[in-house]
């Protein structure tokens, strides 16, 4: 009889290798650090940190960080989650400020869900469906089917799931922005896929380079690589980049030359302060009316999440893509794909259809919701400003002006000092230097090797969703006492 200790039957070499390669480092080593901190000031252990406050700016979660909910999106979902209260409707008109159009939204999302602690269709309620259909073709002056519409359990669950479709072999290649936001690059590890990375155009305003795209493309097809599809975030994540239409067409017209499907990540279409957002789906319907016959065998997946924008519904999970010119068989087989997931979260569904259908000008609930829209929008677009300001001001710090999205990807140029120091603990000088911001500010940002950038170059990332400005001038203060240090 064997006498062997009891032993568990996994440890780390022995578990799959492709989730041990797999970096995502928005909520890394940084982020754990941060989250010690802030339990230690709860705590009221912090009389020896250097600051009273830790503010993550490492991760775009609006309501984390004191963005205030839409009062009509919570008002409906209220009723949803209990819907015994739409038996005192008056009450609640009366006393609690909610309004007529929120208890209609609530039965008529009911009549399509059921309850929300009920399974949808796999694809998403067909109501709430049609409402997406509705708000594309609204936004794009161009038809939307419902048919073609997959809610999804936020947008990184849709990408998660096309590239599961996509990624047929060890050589298929996904071409991917650097710099990225690491959704990408680890799920295509975790499928033991190829990045095949194409580099964005810093001096441009980080726009897309098509002669950037092509060079990437001509090394993985000579390096044996299947390349399958192209991704592009537009806004830009972490670069806060927004498209021109130039650029757009240019990527779609690349696109259909290689017969790649293009992954259009446009979670941050409602985040613009510079010019209007352009959907690729509109860009390319004009290229089909342009060109007719030429783009109508190319792929296009669009997809867009309640946790963005002026919503801010992180922890709802809601998203949707959108599939244009797929073959039916493999529709199908992404439809299998979701269907082994069940459906995705019923009130983050609800969620989006509020987000894509909000009260219009006139209904009860328009006023306060724009009111509440507005705020958000230009409250965001303050701090991005005053953050902008606040990155000139320091030495050897580089930053575009604030485009799109919910952050900002500064240059930073260090002392020889600073880098070789980086060097001693094992960290790369631009990691090292936001680990040392955290620790003198309580500021928490993601090293720009985090997301893939070009050698010899640093940069970090921030979010400026943070409450009030005031913490800007933290980063100035650590900025100029660090090349101090390291002078």
């Amino acid at each position: 009889m064997s006498s062997s200790a009891p032993r568990r039957a996994l440890n780390i070499s022995n578990i799959n290798p492709h989730v041990k390669e797999a970096q995502y480092a928005v909520r890394g080593e940084l982020a754990v650090r941060s989250e010690e901190y802030r339990a230690k000031l709860a705590k009221g252990d912090g009389r020896d940190l250097p600051f009273d406050t830790v503010i993550a700016a490492n991760i775009g979660n609006p309501q984390q960080l004191d963005q205030k909910p839409i009062t009509f999106f919570r008002q409906v979902a209220s009723l949803l989650e209990n819907p015994l209260l739409l038996e005192h409707e008056e009450t609640f008109v009366k006393n609690l400020g909610y309004k007529s159009d929120v208890f209609e939204r609530a039965r008529w999302l009911l009549k399509e869900i059921k309850s929300v602690g009920a399974y949808s269709q796999s694809q998403g309620a067909p109501g709430i469906r049609e409402s997406v259909a509705k708000y594309i073709e609204r936004r794009d002056d161009y038809p939307a089917s419902f048919k073609d519409i997959y809610l999804s359990n936020g947008a990184s669950s849709g990408v998660n799931t096309l590239l599961h479709v996509i990624c047929a072999s060890e050589k298929t290649g996904i071409m991917v922005p650097i710099p990225q936001y690491p959704l990408y690059t680890a799920t295509l590890s975790v499928l033991n896929a190829r990045c095949v990375p194409y580099y964005l155009d810093e001096s441009q305003a980080w726009g897309t380079s098509l002669d950037a795209i092509r060079t990437a493309y001509d090394k993985a097809i000579s390096e044996g690589t299947d390349v399958k599809a192209i991704a592009i975030i537009n806004p830009g994540n972490p670069t806060g980049a927004s498209l021109p239409a130039e650029d757009i067409k240019a990527v779609l017209e690349f696109a259909a030359s290689k017969s790649l499907v293009v992954i259009a990540d446009e979670v941050y279409q409602t985040n613009v302060f510079i010019g209007s957002f352009i959907s690729f789906k509109k860009a390319l319907r004009e290229l089909q009316a342009a060109h007719p016959g030429k783009y109508d065998s190319l792929e296009l997946a669009s997809l867009h999440s309640i946790s963005k924008g002026m919503v801010g519904e992180c922890g709802h999970r809601g998203g949707y893509f959108e599939l244009v010119g797929f073959d039916e068989e493999v529709a199908q087989q992404i439809y299998k794909f979701i269907s082994i997931q069940l459906c995705p979260p019923v009130i983050g569904q609800c969620i989006m259809e509020l987000m894509v259908n909000p009260p219009k000008e006139g209904e009860p609930s328009y006023e306060l919701y724009r009111k509440e829209y507005d705020g958000i929008f230009n409250g965001l677009k303050e701090r991005a400003y005053a953050l902008y300001e606040a990155f000139k001001q320091m030495e050897g710090v580089q930053c575009d002006e604030p485009q799109g999205s919910m952050y900002l990807f500064p240059t930073i140029t260090l002392p020889p000092k600073a880098v070789e120091q980086a060097k001693k603990e094992g960290r790369s000088p631009d990691e090292f230097y936001c680990f040392r911001m955290l620790d003198a500010t309580g500021i928490c940002v993601v090293a720009g090797s985090g997301f893939g950038q070009k050698e010899n170059t640093l940069h970090f990332r921030t979010t400026f969703l943070a409450p009030g400005t005031e913490w800007t001038g933290r980063i100035v203060k650590f900025h100029k006492e660090f090349l101090e240090e390291f002078k």
